[in-house]
């Protein structure tokens, strides 16, 4: 498999999952702004769509979207734990977390990457993710080491990916302490520090 990324992006938590569940893989990296990948390769004919993560599978068909990616991963390896089974409650409360990550806190954090969030717009940006981020402070503020409970699962790593970008652009996260713990726990996981490494992203 090859898991066309880009450093820090939404594709970290594909990265992630790859290394938790101890797949041979290949990474490349992509400029989106190009749409060149590190090889040369012509990024739009890979993912017409232009954005990373990508996923080429051994039978050379490629997978896109982050939470379809992630959850095809886990559920290859369903021992690992990192999916509930399909069609249970809790992978219902999984995908509950993957939809509201990606449609809501991701796309929170666009005006900071496409130069909308400056001036008087960045307060308005700023709030709109603190909003989002609100409704994971609350659901992790009973304790909970993880989405689910006690076990990680791909939301945790899709959770992560995004919402470590307030390290990057700048957004305090002293008001959701429960997030904020959860990051930190996330980021000191071997195979988090593996990905985090592979993409250049360790000090």
């Amino acid at each position: 498999m090859k898991l066309y990324y880009k450093a820090g992006a939404c594709s970290l938590a594909s990265h992630i999952v790859l290394q938790e569940l101890g797949y041979d893989f290949d990474i490349e990296k992509v400029d989106t702004a190009t749409q060149k990948t590190a090889s040369g390769e012509d990024f739009s004919q890979v993912n017409p769509n232009g954005y990373v993560p990508a996923l080429k599978l051994s039978t050379g068909e490629i997978l896109t979207e982050g939470a379809a990616i992630l959850q095809y991963l886990a559920d290859q390896k369903p021992e690992s734990s990192l999916a509930p089974a399909a069609g249970s409650i809790e992978r219902a409360r999984l995908q509950e977390h993957l939809n509201f990550i990606s449609s809501e806190l991701h796309k929170a954090f666009g005006p900071f990457f496409t130069g909308k969030a400056e001036g008087d717009a960045r307060q308005s940006a700023e709030e709109n993710v603190a909003r989002k981020m609100a409704h994971f402070e609350k659901i992790l503020s009973d304790g909970r080491d993880y989405l689910l409970g006690d076990s990680f699962t791909v939301a945790d790593a899709y959770l992560f990916a995004v919402s470590n970008w307030s390290n990057f652009v700048g957004i305090s996260l002293d008001k959701v302490p429960n997030l904020a713990a959860f990051i930190k726990r996330v980021a000191v996981r071997e195979k988090t520090q593996l990905a985090l490494g592979a993409e250049g992203l360790l000090n």
